[in-house]
């Protein structure tokens, strides 16, 4: 945690002058936000999910998260974020709570999740204010825990080996944060950048560049294509692809 936070304030301060998903910014009431997308390593190792957000009211949207791996693992997560800020000003500011459960071999574990974000327009940063079209930055960070579970050993055999699919298992304490800087090219085109910096429990540190290209498809429909790399600790490169829906 302490080298995790401070990689966040170094990454940050760099950032800093003096939605790709909600992150900091909620669904307004009534509104949808669903996406099917599925991501698969050099090594064979895959995950694919399923994610939805509604808008409960300006500043309270519930969400949720259906998720498997090839490794034998599968996730349910529902969460709710609240936005702090009166929506006047430059920044946004949320925090969110989620509950859930995984299955991995026959054994069902308990899962929970607290998070908050930080995000801020193009149009209020000196620096950025006149980048053609626009776009974002985000800050998006939690601590995910997970019940005991019995393959403590094996999972620390794994994590000796460097082996990739541990990135598809969860731990049993896990620590994100997710900077994001985020660039309307175009009307129909958005490009993604996106730091991963992550603490587990049993693989320590680790960080991952992930860069996606979302571009319209038809209707409230887009197509997102994206790659990620490692840049420290475990973890294999890996290509994504996923469909977006709005309504």
């Amino acid at each position: 945690m302490p080298r995790l936070a401070a990689c966040c304030l170094v990454i940050l301060a760099g950032l800093l002058p003096g939605g790709v998903l909600a992150g900091p910014w909620g669904r307004d009431a009534g509104a949808v936000f669903l996406s099917l997308s599925a991501e698969r390593d050099r090594d064979g190792n895959s995950y694919a999910s399923l994610y939805g957000e509604y808008g409960l009211s300006r500043r309270n949207t519930l969400g949720f998260e259906l998720g498997r791996s090839d490794a034998g693992e599968s996730s349910a997560m529902l969460w709710w974020q609240r936005t702090l800020d009166g929506g006047e000003g430059p920044d946004r500011v949320t925090v969110s709570t989620g509950l859930g459960a995984l299955e991995r071999d026959g054994e069902v574990i308990p899962l929970a999740q607290v998070g908050a974000a930080w995000g801020r327009g193009f149009d209020s940063i000196p620096m950025f204010s006149r980048v053609p079209g626009g776009g974002w930055l985000a800050v998006d960070a939690r601590v995910k825990i997970a019940g005991a579970m019995k393959e403590d050993e094996e999972i620390r055999q794994l994590a000796g080996q460097g082996a990739g699919i541990l990135s598809y298992i969860t731990p049993e304490t896990t620590s994100k944060a997710d900077l994001t800087l985020g660039w309307h090219a175009m009307e129909s085109l958005m490009l993604v950048n996106q730091l991963r910096l992550e603490d587990r429990e049993d693989t320590g540190f680790g960080a991952r560049l992930a860069v996606s290209a979302v571009g319209d498809l038809m209707g409230p429909a887009k197509l997102e294509l994206g790659m990620i790399a490692p840049l420290s600790g475990q973890g294999e490169h890996a290509v994504k692809i996923g469909t977006w829906f709005e309504f």
